[in-house]
């Protein structure tokens, strides 16, 4: 988990932007505006949540299960690369 103390400032910027966007989605409930803002706001919610979660999850696919840094890449080091590509499409 060294990989997210490294990271932790610009995780916590990207979670209260992420706290903003929900504070947002209050607000415009308490105001009751209109269902096609609030979805919006929610889907702007959960788009910045899949980024953040893929961040994270392609971070610890290359610190934990990733074997070489260098050029040569292992069998096990594509099938790695192979799968942060898949997530990436998911998440999108």
């Amino acid at each position: 988990m060294g990989h997210l103390f490294d990271e932790k400032k610009r995780i916590k910027s990207r979670i209260k932007r992420i706290r903003g966007q929900l504070d947002a989605v209050e607000r415009s409930l308490d105001a009751e505006k209109e269902c096609f803002e609030v979805l919006q706001t929610l889907a702007a919610c959960r788009g910045a949540i899949n980024g953040l979660l893929g961040e994270i999850v392609e971070d610890h696919i290359r610190e934990h299960i990733m074997t070489e840094t260098g050029k040569e890449m292992t069998s096990q080091d594509k099938e790695a690369e192979a799968l942060i590509k898949i997530l990436k499409t998911y998440w999108k």
